[in-house]
């Protein structure tokens, strides 16, 4: 049974399912299916889906989820980044509205599943780490940002607007004329409500009292309560023949199951646009997780969540939907609400289906400002422009790679800005451990520490330079750490003896190996011993494979301190030497 439940997490916490559990489990999938269902039309909206779309990606993906998640609380669904992402990817392929616009979103969410269950299997979870944090923060705010931007043309009533950032603004400021007054009244009371909602409805719930749940609820719902009054105030007023854009009629009925006819040419264009979803999308299913977890002292399995995210998007592939992920804002209201297991995942699905059964013809006279306001409010609370201040005052170089990701994914795309980004967090991180920092130490006075010479005051003799290097060695600073020692060298005729102090070091490779044997060569026509310290014991075994212990000029010391005291005849022959 272990075996079986590593790869289907249901089996272990399946079996101690019990009543309170269940209990808890549906009333977090009541208000969390209050919740998903205007994202859901929203986010399918934002990806430029029809609104059934976006219910059809609530339904399926939430139970493989189930099966298949290691996390108790995660609500797996659509979501505002990757509904952006999506919209961008497809619309490279066929134009919105059509029928092979649907086929390429299917088509995207199964390449996006298939990569996230091949990754899981094969432990590949250590690629995303390859997706810094002020790069996926940049990236999160510029989409924020964009999604934001791209809304507001609904909110307005007018056609311009749409595409990247200037694109946007350029296409708004020549539509002000053609501005709705209807659709900007309901689109601007809408945001108005919903910020109010936001930051002031649960406190004033509080004060009139209602318990901290229950007005909770009330402030999650707000949405909710924002579309049936639009619908109403629509209905009423015919203010759909004033020109207020409405959903329309959606389709009732449970999502058709079945697989797309795949063209491979649309396959080959998407690859990489899926890859991309993929680990933006585990990347912050995953965060959202592990906070979660902690918070309860349980754990989640990286590996298992790419199997588990991976399965929601094949289920939603399979059942006419896009790519999803796990959400930050439905997971925080489905902790809050009390969901122990991922059935409560499940019951929000059956939530979801049932809403797809029996509400839909009520959303026919739906605003789209109305839900364009439900994006805007949503996104814009991922826009952190704080961290862009902190990340430029602790490190110009990581606020560098930031920056390029925000500029690229305003003004070249969503994809584009990603990839700068990563490759030139790639390209910077090269850089600085082609040049690692390098210092000269001297021993702290009574006491067997060594330290920079230049930070603290320390003794050192004139024959003897110990060099600390603070960074694995490989070929891309081997050359580097050649032409450190030979300087320091020339500028110090007296010196007899060159320590490493390889404390640091944790990796040497062949490139670096001949480099050291280089230095090794050199120091000693000169007269000069080299000597190693503080080998870890990992390099000392790859040394240990080859004959560069055998020509070595010096002795390998277990400690600086040893290395020290040998230069000062302070010490017997053998004393600390690990040779």
């Amino acid at each position: 049974m272990n075996g079986w439940a590593r790869y289907l997490p249901i089996l272990d916490w399946g079996r101690r399912y019990g009543r309170e559990t269940l209990s808890s489990d549906l009333l977090a999938a009541v208000i969390v299916t209050i919740m998903l269902v205007p994202q859901s039309l929203a986010y399918a909206m934002l990806a430029g889906l029809p609104p059934e779309v976006g219910l059809y990606a609530s339904i399926l993906p939430l139970v493989a989820y189930a099966i298949f998640g290691t996390s108790r609380t995660l609500a797996v669904g659509p979501v505002a980044v990757v509904s952006l992402m999506t919209a961008s990817a497809i619309g490279e392929v066929a134009a919105q509205g059509t029928t092979d616009y649907l086929t390429a979103a299917v088509i995207l969410a199964l390449l996006s599943g298939g990569m996230l269950v091949l990754m899981g299997l094969f432990r590949l979870g250590f690629v995303a780490n390859f997706l810094s944090h002020p790069v996926i923060s940049g990236f999160i705010t510029a989409a924020g940002l964009l999604i934001a931007a791209g809304q507001l043309r609904h909110v307005l009533g007018v056609n311009e607007g749409s595409g990247h950032l200037h694109e946007i603004l350029g296409g708004l400021a020549g539509s002000m004329g053609a501005v709705n007054p209807f659709t900007l009244a309901i689109g601007g009371g809408v945001l108005a409500f919903l910020y109010f909602a936001r930051i002031w409805l649960k406190p004033m719930l509080r004060a009139i009292g209602l318990g901290p749940r229950l007005a909770d609820s009330f402030t999650k719902a707000g949405p909710v309560f924002a579309v049936a009054a639009t619908i109403w105030i629509v209905s009423s007023l015919d203010l759909g023949a004033e020109g207020v854009s409405l959903v329309g009629a959606i389709p009732s009925g449970l999502p058709p199951i079945g697989l797309p006819s795949i063209d491979l040419e649309v396959v080959r264009v998407l690859i990489v646009p899926a890859f991309l979803i993929s680990l933006v999308g585990f990347v912050e299913s995953v965060s959202v997780a592990q906070t979660l977890a902690s918070k309860r002292r349980q754990r989640i399995q990286p590996d298992q969540e790419l199997i588990g995210l991976g399965a929601a998007n094949i289920a939603s592939g399979i059942s006419a939907g896009y790519p999803v992920t796990g959400g930050f804002a439905r997971s925080v209201v489905n902790f809050d609400a009390g969901a122990q297991t991922p059935a409560a995942g499940v019951f929000t699905a059956i939530g979801i289906a049932l809403a797809t059964l029996f509400l839909t013809p009520w959303l026919a006279n739906l605003p789209q400002a109305t839900l364009a306001a439900t994006i805007i409010v949503a996104v814009l609370s991922l826009v952190d422009l704080k961290a862009i201040g902190r990340v430029w005052r602790y490190s110009k170089v990581d606020f560098s790679a930031m920056a390029v990701t925000i500029a690229g994914t305003l003004f070249m795309g969503v994809e584009t800005g990603i990839v700068l980004g990563v490759v030139l967090s790639l390209l910077l991180h090269l850089y600085r451990s082609s040049r690692p920092h390098v210092a000269v130490v001297g021993q702290v006075q009574g006491t067997e520490h060594f330290r920079n010479i230049d930070r603290h005051a320390v003794e050192t003799r004139p024959d003897l330079v110990t060099i600390r290097i603070d960074e694995s060695l490989y070929f891309a600073n081997s050359r580097f750490l050649e032409d450190k020692v030979a300087a320091l060298v020339a500028e110090r005729p007296e010196v007899r003896h060159v320590v490493l102090m390889c404390s640091a070091i944790n990796a040497i490779d062949a490139s670096a190996l001949a480099s050291l044997e280089e230095i090794n060569h050199r120091l000693s026509d000169a007269g000069i011993k080299l000597h190693l310290s503080e080998v870890k014991g990992p390099v000392m075994d790859r040394l240990q494979r080859t004959d560069f212990l055998d020509h070595l000029s010096g002795r390998v010391f277990l400690s600086q301190y040893e290395a020290f005291c040998e230069a000062a005849n302070g010490c017997t022959e053998d004393s600390g030497s690990v040779r």
